[in-house]
């Protein structure tokens, strides 16, 4: 994801007020139970129509939440798994404003977590994270990483200990669809090349697909993304992406349904949270 050396993501600022949306004011159960978000907002993140509950619930917004807090959930849903299976490597590819190092349940403390993500990003979320008295804990590793500019194996290689001989769980949201192809490409040949039982969670784009409503919608995001310099550039058809991912050498992959995702997370809910229209999730094991 490209952004300007001397300023952070916008767009993941905007992903983490649509957490702390999520946390102040949809329903229970949470999708995802995020108590750190709010605490890495600052004031000036709140102005404007964002600060707005009403604004919170027109379609588009209440849809982009939905999907911001399903992504994370699955992403941890699958790494619970792994790590009962053995895991003891998380990679968090993009990691943003992410909280799950700094709200890690118990079962996580096995774990070595690296977030990786853009040098300006990472040095903004350090700041925030001091401001409001949140330590970094001592399994957490942060690597600066420009995912276009330098071959992602080689920054891990000389920027953190990341083990390459062992199995090691990688997430990947909201981060492929501001890559160019090859770039992509290259994070799925990365992590294919790790022993058995890696694995990675990503989230994708189909792209503006018959002109249907949600396709409307992300068409709506693409250009808010560009316009505060951050283009979308790759879009992944869901057969393809199986295909690619196949060749690659990855023995599993399955992607999230919609159908899939409202039993097992939308069911019940009364809060008008909408579950999936079309599918954005994948999930890839070696």
């Amino acid at each position: 994801m490209a952004t300007d050396e001397r300023s952070p993501s916008r767009t993941a600022v905007g992903v983490a007020l649509l957490r702390a949306v999520h946390e102040l004011y949809d329903g229970e159960p949470k999708i995802l139970s995020d108590p750190v978000i709010r605490r890495l907002l600052q004031d000036s993140d709140w102005q404007g129509s964002s600060a707005n509950p009403e604004w919170s619930r027109t379609p588009l917004m209440t849809a982009l939440r939905s999907h911001v807090v399903l992504r994370s959930r699955y992403a941890e849903d699958c790494l619970q798994e792994a790590v009962l299976s053995g895991i003891r490597q998380y990679v968090i590819l993009g990691s943003g404003f992410d909280t799950f190092a700094y709200r890690q349940p118990e079962w996580a403390s096995v774990l070595r977590i690296f977030e990786v993500d853009h040098a300006a990003s990472q040095r903004s979320k350090m700041e925030r994270l001091a401001l409001s008295a949140i330590p970094a804990p001592s399994n957490l590793e942060f690597v600066a990483a420009d995912f276009e500019s330098a071959p992602l194996r080689d920054v891990l290689l000389n920027a953190s200990s990341l083990d390459f001989l062992a199995p090691a769980f990688f997430s990947c949201l909201g981060v492929l669809v501001y890559l160019p192809r090859h770039s992509a490409t290259s994070i799925f040949r990365l992590i294919a090349s790790f022993p058995k039982r890696s694995e990675i969670v990503f989230s994708f784009s189909q792209g503006n697909l018959n002109g249907d409503q949600q396709s409307s919608g992300a068409a709506a995001l693409a250009q808010g993304a560009a316009a505060v310099g951050e283009p979308w550039q790759t879009y992944h058809d869901p057969n393809e992406l199986y295909r690619e991912l196949s060749e690659l050498g990855f023995s599993q992959v399955s992607i999230l349904s919609p159908d899939e995702a409202l039993d097992r997370y939308y069911r019940g809910r009364v809060d008008g949270l909408p579950p999936p229209r079309r599918a954005t999730l994948a999930r890839a094991i070696v």
